[in-house]
């Protein structure tokens, strides 16, 4: 039997159909499946989490069905309570498949630290900007007898001095005193 006289026969035809009723049947068996264990066309609705304490996000999240997934802390927003959510991903009001995980950016306690950088025998007009740039803000500015007119000459933060490779909390007030110019009168 030659492989055309194969290809016309009832043999073929059957073996064909059977294939063919065999794809069909597994197809549907498939997408029955896929569609009870995805459970196809049911959602949970994700809830408004930003400003929220992480504990109470934690129970609403639960009562979701959904799963809480938290991302390292972002930069201080003294917006927002310490330790609370200010990002969440995706937004509340999506809808999502049950046991989805929501990416929580939490709070954290507080600003981070910035190194305090060597501004002593500088002028002001270099310190400012400098500080500044590291997120802090000149406080209280004094003036002693000193030949050097706006040379930085000490620094302090909430009264008490500080040394160059100090760290302190990013927006903190540093306090800094200044030469005004008159030669310093030895009694």
């Amino acid at each position: 039997m030659g492989l055309i006289n194969f290809l016309k026969s009832k043999t073929f035809f059957k073996q064909l159909a059977l294939a063919i009723v065999a794809i069909i049947v597994l197809v549907f068996i498939l997408l029955k499946w896929l569609k009870v264990s995805t459970n196809h066309g049911e959602f949970e609705n994700v809830p408004e989490l930003k400003g929220k304490s992480i504990q109470v996000a934690e129970i609403e999240l639960r009562e979701n069905n959904l799963v809480m997934e938290i991302l390292d802390s972002s930069n201080y927003n003294p917006d927002y309570p310490k330790f609370s959510v200010i990002e969440q991903d995706p937004i509340a009001g999506e809808k999502v498949k049950e046991s989805r995980k929501i990416y929580l950016t939490l709070n954290p306690s507080g600003y981070r630290k910035v190194l305090v950088p060597d501004l002593k025998e500088r002028t002001f007009r270099q310190a400012k900007p400098t500080l500044e740039a590291l997120g802090f803000t000149i406080g209280k500015l004094t003036y002693i007898d000193n030949i050097a007119k706006d040379m930085v000459l000490d620094m302090s933060f909430g009264g008490h001095p500080i040394k160059p490779g100090e760290m302190l909390p990013k927006t903190s007030k540093i306090d800094l005193v200044l030469g005004n110019g008159t030669r310093p009168t030895s009694e």
